[in-house]
């Protein structure tokens, strides 16, 4: 028995915001799907030459009353990235709170807009841990 990896869905309260905010960290519109009569829309995000890894993003044109507040039954996405070092200062440098520092040179945490768990982890060996990492505490929930 196959079976293939297709995508992960969550759902989004404001598009643009969680759009412009999977933008920073690095992922494009692959395709979209909007329907007039559903008043939805699927919006696809992917990295760059990896079409085959989305994130659908949901969006109910008249807004999600379902839409837990906390988002917490979801668990999280993970990213690898070239430098977590780098990629949590250009998220900081946008308004984006790190939840869970690379304290350790391998591991962050971040959120959406719509609370999202994000796991972004160091791609190949850990870093050397640096400042502001290494003494950064935790903020909220990851």
């Amino acid at each position: 028995m196959k079976i293939r990896y297709l995508h992960t869905m969550v759902r989004v309260k404001d598009l643009e915001k969680t759009m412009a905010f999977f933008s920073l960290l690095g992922l494009e519109e692959t395709r979209r799907h909007d329907s007039e009569q559903g008043r939805f829309s699927l919006i696809f995000m992917a990295p760059p030459g990896q079409p085959e890894c989305p994130v659908e993003l949901t969006w109910n044109w008249d807004g999600d009353d379902a839409l837990p507040s906390d988002s917490r039954h979801f668990g999280h996405l993970a990213y690898e990235v070239e430098d977590i070092h780098a990629m949590c200062q250009h998220l900081m440098d946008n308004g984006v709170t790190i939840n869970r520092p690379p304290r350790d040179g391998r591991m962050a945490f971040v959120r959406s807009p719509d609370n999202i768990s994000v796991e972004l982890l160091q791609m190949g060996e850990a870093l050397e841990p640096i400042e502001p990492w290494v003494s950064m505490e935790s903020t909220g929930h990851w």
